[in-house]
């Protein structure tokens, strides 16, 4: 069973978006949660996050998560949105090293996932499309049997 755990800062926009994403390539062998590195608990994925995952028929049940132990020491890979999320999940749990990279970093690319929050739909269309670039580049490598 191959664990991922997406991160961003809320829990509210990217690390939720990620986590729809993947969970509708509906992989065997594959769980999917998020969570954020300053997320309140219990709150929803924004509005505009919800119509673009709806836009492309994705469902959505989400309330946030913030970072805790167990959810670090569910995950078999902890992908973060940018850099700076990475630098704070090491700097928290510093057992994490390895299994923790940014979601581009883990698809073989550079850069970070840009952050919508608060800004138009397009700005939220910009970051699934970029989502699901990257997602569809580790797919093979979350379907490998640990």
């Amino acid at each position: 069973m191959t664990k991922i755990l997406f991160v961003c800062t809320g829990n509210t926009c990217r690390s939720p978006m990620a986590e729809a994403i993947l969970k509708s390539k509906s992989l065997p062998g594959v769980e999917v949660k998020s969570a954020g590195v300053f997320a309140a608990n219990g709150s929803e994925a924004s509005a505009h996050t919800k119509s673009v995952l709806e836009e492309h028929g994705i469902p959505l049940q989400h309330q946030s998560s913030s970072m805790s132990e167990e959810l670090i020491d569910w995950a078999t890979y902890i992908l973060t949105m940018t850099a700076g999320h990475k630098n704070t999940v090491l700097s928290m749990f510093p057992d994490t090293e390895g299994k923790t990279f940014t979601l581009k970093e883990f698809a073989g690319a550079g850069g970070d996932i840009i952050d919508p929050y608060g800004g138009p739909v397009e700005i939220y269309r910009n970051t699934f499309k970029d989502l699901t670039e990257a997602i569809e580049q580790i797919l093979d490598r979350v379907k490998r049997p640990d």
